[in-house]
């Protein structure tokens, strides 16, 4: 006799019955009036599958109430039907669309692969934590399935074994993101591995359940932005991404540090601004300067752009053949590029190819309704970034004049020495229109980012700040730069 059982036999002879339902602890088990499962065929290794079909309940489903319930209102719940409702089902697909060795720590064909009933349609619990069993036979801590949070192209376990390939490559194009990419010096540190570590998110954003990986560091993967058991908000999402203030969508739970040079801990460079561009208070604002913080909201960063971030950083688009129309792959926008790189195919790749409208995709910016086409859309990149590289080419120059030395030791750019001088402010602001792409083949790249996420601030910044320079240290702007020249103030 199981411990299950023995405990079920104790409860139901020794204490009172509290309740008639569906829920079990550690300690009490609760009345059941029907079996708690179905025992499963050895083939299916474990896999439990349905207690009961018609209304979607999970054998595990039948304790873990709370979690049924996020479930079954996932696409997860519904992946059977809507794959036979696609118009296009096939045998093959049928693996990710049911419980089975796929997603988990088995590799040999199990529950639906091994025995094709119809308790083990759509993605289950145990589709991602493995067989349930052993754990329903007695549950202890030694035997309780955990589900990975590494995923991989070549992972035997975790999403990216379903959800990769030319029709879902999400994990094909995250491999190719920096959420990929673990460094382990911030990953490892506190206060950094808030962002920069996946288990240390997971804790920031209140999850505490477990996992086969927990001790060990991992990146940013599918689950630490996706709540697998599911959400209120779309795409299973951890924080919503449109219908809130900018702060609050998930990528500025990250993408929203230290944007100006009094409370950065990098010194004189800003980190992770884009939400702080997007509202307008980042950087440092000379005296003078005739705005004020918060003054200047991008246009991407207003109700006009609802997506925000994933407007123009999650983009999908179907890439077909120009010749025959024919179906190459199905880009999902989980390369996180805004404006990506493609091959001879049209497929997003992670080459730097420069900035060309023939070269790069400009979908995200024309199909979401921002730009009318794709080249209004590069033009007025072009345009904004030649500007800020035109400005910033010229603070460089009067900086490389008023200390030689650079950020070294000594002279006006030091963030050492316990003072903040003007040199120092036009240098940060230097930083935010350089931000994420100094040493770039394409030297307007490296303004890409500050053109796109608020131009206009950028722009009001460095023109300030050669004005501040000028003042304070005798130097004299380019008089090629006679835009700068005609809005300089006196």
């Amino acid at each position: 006799m199981s411990r299950l059982q023995k405990t079920i036999l104790g409860t139901l002879a020794g204490l009172t019955v509290l309740s008639v339902g569906y829920g079990c602890t550690d300690e009490k088990i609760v009345f059941r009036d029907r079996e708690l499962f179905q025992e499963p065929d050895a083939a299916a290794q474990g896999m439990l599958g349905y207690a009961d079909q018609d209304t979607k309940l999970t054998v595990c489903g039948n304790c873990h109430v709370g979690v049924q319930k996020q479930w079954s209102a996932t696409n997860h719940a519904d992946a059977w039907d809507g794959l036979q409702d696609s118009g296009h089902a096939q045998a093959f697909c049928e693996g990710c669309h049911t419980v089975n060795e796929l997603g988990n720590v088995l590799t040999a064909a199990a529950g639906y692969n091994a025995v094709p009933d119809t308790r083990y349609h759509d993605v289950q619990c145990e589709s991602c934590h493995g067989p349930g069993l052993a754990h329903v036979q007695d549950p202890n801590d030694n035997n309780i399935p955990l589900a990975a949070m590494t995923v991989g192209l070549d992972n035997t376990a975790g999403c990216g074994e379903c959800h990769q390939g030319t029709h879902h490559a999400f994990t094909d194009q995250w491999e190719t993101s920096g959420h990929a990419e673990l460094n382990a010096f911030p990953a490892g540190r506190d206060g950094c591995n808030g962002c920069h570590e996946g288990g240390a998110v997971l804790k920031r954003f209140g999850e505490n359940t477990a996992y086969i990986e927990e001790g060990q560091l991992f990146p940013i993967t599918c689950a630490v932005c996706h709540d697998p058991h599911g959400s209120e908000y779309d795409a299973q999402l951890r924080f919503p991404i449109g219908g809130v203030a900018i702060e609050d969508n998930l990528c500025s739970q990250c993408h929203d540090r230290r944007s100006s040079p009094s409370n950065a801990s990098h010194g004189l460079h800003p980190h992770a601004p884009e939400t702080g561009l997007l509202q307008g208070d980042v950087g440092w604002f000379p005296p003078g300067l005739l705005i004020n913080s918060g003054e200047i909201v991008a246009s991407h960063g207003s109700a006009g752009n609802e997506r925000l971030c994933a407007t123009c950083h999650v983009s999908g688009t179907t890439v077909t053949d120009a010749a025959t129309g024919e179906f190459v792959f199905e880009a999902v926008g989980h390369g996180f590029n805004a404006i990506p790189c493609l091959d001879a195919n049209g497929v997003p790749t992670t080459a730097d190819c420069g900035l060309s409208l023939d070269l790069r995709s400009f979908e995200g910016c024309s199909a979401s309704g921002c730009h009318t086409t794709a080249q209004g859309a590069f033009s007025a990149l072009s345009t904004a970034t030649a500007r800020l590289q035109a400005l910033s080419e010229d603070i460089t120059r009067l900086l490389a004049t008023i200390d030689p030395n650079g950020e070294g030791a000594g002279g006006e750019i030091d963030d050492k020495d316990g003072k903040f001088t003007v040199a120092e402010g036009a240098f940060f602001n230097l930083n935010v229109a350089e931000f994420g792409g100094k040493g770039r083949p394409d030297a307007r790249l490296a303004y890409a980012s500050a053109a796109a996420h608020n131009p206009f601030l950028t722009e009001q910044l460095l023109i300030a700040s050669i004005s501040a320079l000028e003042k304070e240290y005798n130097v004299q702007a380019s008089p090629s730069l006679s835009m700068v020249r005609q809005i300089l103030p006196n």
